[in-house]
């Protein structure tokens, strides 16, 4: 297991295969671990970690407050999840690489991409969180942890997060710092110790950065638009991932490939040789 500390806080990632840089930032919502490449939903079916890594370099890492990351309370917003991409390139010596985000991974990818174009070589896009349930469901998530806050203060909340190991996605209560609370109690200490009416107020501005739009949330369409990566698209259609929200990335990103494949036909057999070709072509 491979650590640095970025920002103050401590990243898990690693590295498989050999060849160009390809940046992988991992699907699962709040629970964005790099095992969920292959272990959840449609990226177990399709299994790209057992091919990329036979032509590329293969960044993966767990996303800050995820898996064996650390984390910090603040209010998050896709440029902070951007820093740690940025700042692991920078502690592995790569000046530029490939992305790829899968699920939530896409928001940073893009945010990425509008930030620091020059360290781009290009993006994949798979299933694309967005669309108006996804921005609904997530304000949700975000209420429900404020109301339980509210009703059993921060120290409530780590006893909660304490006695099980779901993550926000599965119990919303917990709120997203649920699994440093868990790994760290040094972490847990200070975060049961915060101020509540501060902490609630970081919630509001988390959650109205990061989920602002019933499209695909990240950079603005005005910097998305002035880009010129290359930028392969694969929707998926759900009512986290829909369909509208891949086709806006059409549409703002020009000259992007959308792989117009419904998501049942989305396959080991066709998937990582089609991401493959497009990689190859950049």
């Amino acid at each position: 297991m491979a650590f640095v500390d970025i920002d103050g806080i401590r990243t898990h990632y690693q590295i498989e295969g050999n060849g160009p840089a390809l940046l992988m930032f991992a699907p699962g919502g709040f629970d964005a671990t790099m095992d969920k490449w292959r272990h959840f939903g449609v990226y177990q079916r399709i299994n790209l970690l057992g091919h990329l890594p036979d032509h590329f370099q293969c960044i993966l890492f767990d996303r800050r407050e995820n898996g064996e990351s650390g984390g910090r309370v603040e209010a998050i917003g896709w440029s902070d999840f951007v820093g740690q991409a940025v700042g692991l390139l920078d502690h592995l010596g790569v000046e530029a690489a490939h992305l790829m985000g899968g699920c939530m991974g896409c928001s940073p990818v893009l945010t990425m991409a509008a930030q620091y174009p020059e360290r781009v070589h290009s993006m994949v896009h798979y299933w694309p969180v967005g669309g108006p349930r996804y921005r609904i469901n997530a304000h949700q998530r975000f209420a429900a942890h404020a109301d339980y806050v509210t009703a059993n203060g921060l120290g409530g909340v780590v006893s909660l997060v304490q006695s099980h190991d779901k993550n926000f996605s599965q119990d919303p209560a917990g709120g997203p710092w649920n699994n440093v609370i868990r790994k760290d109690k040094d972490f847990a200490a200070h975060y049961a110790a915060m101020d509540q009416t501060q902490y609630l107020e970081i919630l509001r501005q988390m959650v109205g950065g990061l989920f602002d739009r019933d499209t695909a949330p990240g950079a603005t369409a005005e910097d998305l638009l002035s880009l010129h990566i290359p930028s392969l698209i694969v929707p998926g259609k759900d009512a986290a991932h829909a369909t509208s929200a891949a086709r806006y990335l059409e549409e703002v990103l020009e000259g992007s490939d959308y792989w117009d494949l419904p998501p049942d036909a989305q396959t080991e057999q066709n998937v990582p040789e089609r991401v493959l070709a497009f990689l190859r072509s950049v």
